[in-house]
């Protein structure tokens, strides 16, 4: 398996980022793949102007696709532009994907997009296999967030008297 690209990688410059993934599932694996794009739909992303929000990954004879993942229209590109939310194919070794698909089949884990992002001038996308958070582990996770949040300003008083 690839690693997913560290953050503070100078030649990684996000593009689109799933925050409400965070919120919503518990993070078990992680993968950098590539995306099968139209000019197009590159040159819109160097805009910014991609979505994440309600995107996932669905497997299918034996290829996999990022479904619902919103790119806008490049303005310039006329009639010859791409549909917003088409599939794109994802790019990635035959294994991983086949063992992430066996992943997927058992119940309650699902695959989706983290991150849109440019690295070396390529578009990638870094992907989770993800098992959602009921609606108590929602509510620990922003309860610890705030605690951590205290403290934090609680040091930085302390160090400022």
């Amino acid at each position: 398996m690839r690693p997913a690209a560290s953050k503070g990688d100078p030649s990684r410059r996000v593009i689109a980022t799933n925050r409400k993934a965070y919120h919503d599932y518990f993070i078990e694996d992680r993968m950098e793949v590539g995306l099968a794009l139209s000019g197009s739909e590159v040159k819109s992303l160097r805009e910014g102007r991609a979505n994440l929000k309600d995107s996932f990954v669905q497997f299918r004879n034996g290829e996999a696709f990022l479904v619902n993942a919103h790119v806008s229209p490049y303005g310039p590109a006329s009639w010859t532009g791409h549909a917003p939310e088409r599939d794109r194919k994802i790019l990635a070794h035959r294994r991983e994907l086949d063992r992430w698909a066996a992943d997927v089949a058992r119940s309650g884990v699902t695959c989706i997009p983290l991150q849109l992002y440019f690295k070396n001038a390529k578009v990638k996308a870094e992907i989770a296999l993800v098992k959602g958070k009921k609606l108590h582990d929602k509510r620990d996770t922003l309860r610890e967030k705030d605690l951590k949040r205290e403290a934090d300003r609680d040091m930085r008083e302390r160090r400022r008297s």
